[in-house]
């Protein structure tokens, strides 16, 4: 197990910074994910970790010891990149074990070594062909095996999912978890995928612009957001602009009750999963419930989703079964927001369109048992 920090890591290209002051632990044997949108340095600090460039500023460290001027042959850790880099004109197996060809390994050893390898990652008895006859998801895994053939003490993935059809992507989900725990690697992979990170990984790490927005177990980035750009990246879709007063929101819905230590104010963006909002006047919603007209609603496989309109503000629900198979556009639909499934951030001016503002309203009314009373709004009524 290799434990890394990153201390103000930054790299520059001419006028241009990749990234920008990175300051990041990692902890021996885990797995940590940078998430982010294309270009956001992600990739630029997975070759700063590898040696393969050199940074502007900044520390790379490996058990507290500076590696950064420590050239990548010596670092322990390998990189396996988004293109497989695979030689052409090489097998499998003379692709697999080329590392050990470099380290002057007898030609009989590293060909053993290298049909374990590819026994490990599922391709037992593929050694001979080579990349032109293997699909894109065994390139992958030949690509994986010439990592894993060098015993390193960090494996680094870059974008490892990104060129698999769908159905080969869990079977290879599975394979990169197996392996890590066999060895006790530590990993870092690098997506632009929600769902790859939080699936792989023990820890995210969140960039946007070369800088690191938050960081921590994947459950906070649903549940508890650092930030407008969070929430929306992570896909909280319902986003409502409201003034903190205390423990309540002032929003177009009402005046809302949140949990206490919530970040934020006075201006905020009142944030909750479609997935947490209650169908129906349920006791699970604290008697803060809402009322508003189905816009549209859609089968989704797994679950049904509806856009519902409340005082001009679309709430977006999902519902794991079949509770909404008979609502349709038009129908009147009671929402429940519980308390502990609300989170606030701070409004940011510049990070996404804004509902109607909570300053537009007229005075919101709650009864002493917190039920919400919303404002009128003439576009739901019949």
């Amino acid at each position: 197990m290799t434990d890394i920090r990153l201390e103000g890591l930054t790299r520059r290209y001419g006028s241009v910074t990749a990234l920008d002051g990175l300051t990041l632990d990692i902890g021996g044997g885990t797995v940590t994910a940078l998430l982010g949108p294309s270009g956001c340095g992600k990739t630029t600090a997975l070759k700063l970790v590898a040696g393969l460039l050199d940074p502007s500023g900044g520390q790379v460290l490996f058990d507290g010891h500076d590696v950064t001027d420590v050239p990548a042959e010596r670092r322990g850790a390998v990189m396996v990149f988004q293109d497989h880099r695979l030689f052409p004109y090489l097998s499998a197996g003379d692709n697999v074990a080329f590392g050990l060809k470099m380290r002057g390994v007898p030609r009989r050893q590293r060909r053993r070594e290298a049909e374990a390898v590819l026994e490990r990652v599922g391709l037992d008895g593929l050694a001979d062909r080579h990349p032109a006859e293997l699909s894109g998801g065994q390139q992958q895994r030949v690509a994986l095996a010439r990592a894993l053939i060098l015993q390193p003490e960090v494996l680094l993935l870059d974008e490892p999912l990104a060129n698999l059809d769908a159905h080969l992507r869990e079977g290879m989900r599975e394979l990169i978890l197996d392996v890590q725990r066999e060895r006790d690697l530590t990993t870092v992979v690098v997506t632009h995928d929600q769902e790859e990170a939080v699936v792989l990984s023990e820890d995210i790490a969140l960039l946007f612009d070369g800088r690191l927005h938050q960081h921590g177990a994947p459950r906070t980035f649903f549940e508890h957001p650092a930030t407008e750009r969070t929430a929306r990246f992570f896909g909280a879709a319902n986003l409502v602009a409201g003034r903190r007063h205390g423990d309540r929101v002032h929003t177009p819905l009402g005046s809302l009750r949140v949990p206490d230590g919530t970040p934020g104010g006075p201006d905020v963006w009142l944030t909750v999963r479609p997935e947490r909002l209650v169908v129906g006047d349920t006791p699970a919603a604290d008697g803060q419930h809402v009322q508003g007209r189905v816009v549209s609603s859609a089968f989704l496989g797994t679950r049904t989703r509806a856009t519902v309109e409340v005082a001009g503000v679309r709430l977006t629900v999902d519902v794991a079964d079949d509770a909404l198979a008979d609502v349709g556009p038009g129908s009147l639909l009671t929402l429940g927001l519980p308390a502990e499934a609300l989170w606030t951030v701070p409004r940011e001016a510049t990070a996404g369109p804004t509902p109607r503002a909570a300053d537009e309203l007229g005075p919101v009314a709650a009864s002493a048992d917190g039920t919400v009373t919303s404002p009128p709004d003439r576009r739901t009524q019949p």
